[in-house]
């Protein structure tokens, strides 16, 4: 997966926006004004950070050398994601759905109304 594949599959969420609020080398992608995803553009393989339940991000890490703590966030919440040839496209993307989801279900009920 490449920067535009994975750029491409955020942006099909609804409601997902991109912004770069902290510096021009990180695209955040966002749903009802939360961050869900975020993507280093200086690195490759692309890595990105995605929100995660804490028991189910623990054994992601626990099974998967490319997925790991992550980086500049909630330890607990977040995992860092190493888009490498490793990298299983299939859970990559059900990774991005999940963060998705969470941040969905985290939103007051007339803002998740107006996205899905």
């Amino acid at each position: 997966m490449n920067f535009e594949t994975l750029r491409t599959y955020f942006l099909n969420k609804p409601g997902c926006t991109e912004s770069f609020p902290f510096d021009e080398h990180t695209l955040v992608f966002k749903v009802g004004n939360k961050m869900f995803g975020l993507m280093a553009l200086r690195e490759n393989p692309p890595r990105i950070n995605l929100k995660c339940d804490p028991e189910r991000a623990i054994a992601l890490r626990t099974e998967h050398a490319w997925i790991m703590p992550g980086y500049h966030m909630s330890k607990k919440h977040w995992n860092t994601v190493v888009v490498e040839d490793a990298a299983e496209p299939t859970l990559v993307n059900e990774m991005i759905d999940h963060s998705y989801a969470l941040v969905v279900a985290s939103l007051p009920k007339k803002v998740k109304d107006s996205i899905v």
